[in-house]
C-alpha cells in the first residue's frame, strides 16, 4: 500500500476512532488524520509482532482492524496527555 493509501486509510480510520471514542479533543481534521496514519503504522507493528504479518492490501479486513486498533490506542494516549494539561 502506498503513501496515498495510508493517507486515505488514516483519514477514514481516524474518523472512525473518534466516532468510537467521542469527546472534546483539541485539534481538527489534521490531528484526526495524523492519529489515523500513525495508528495504521502502529497497527502494522502490532500485527507483525502478534501475527507475523503487518498491514496487507487496502481492502483487506485485517488492515482496517489493525489500523483501528492502533488508532484507538493512540487516541487514548493522546487524550491522556492532553487531558491533564488544563487540570490544576
Amino acid at each position: 500500500m502506498g503513501i496515498l493509501g495510508f493517507i486515505v486509510l488514516g483519514l477514514i480510520i481516524g474518523a472512525i476512532a473518534k466516532a468510537i471514542m467521542p469527546g472534546n479533543d483539541p485539534g481538527g481534521i489534521l490531528i484526526t488524520m495524523a492519529i489515523g496514519i500513525l495508528g495504521a503504522l502502529l497497527g502494522g507493528v502490532i500485527g507483525a509482532a502478534i501475527f507475523g504479518g503487518g498491514l496487507g492490501e487496502f481492502f483487506d479486513l485485517r488492515t482496517w482492524l489493525l489500523a483501528l486498533l492502533g488508532s484507538l490506542i493512540l487516541l487514548g494516549g493522546y487524550r491522556m496527555i492532553t487531558g491533564r494539561r488544563g487540570v490544576v
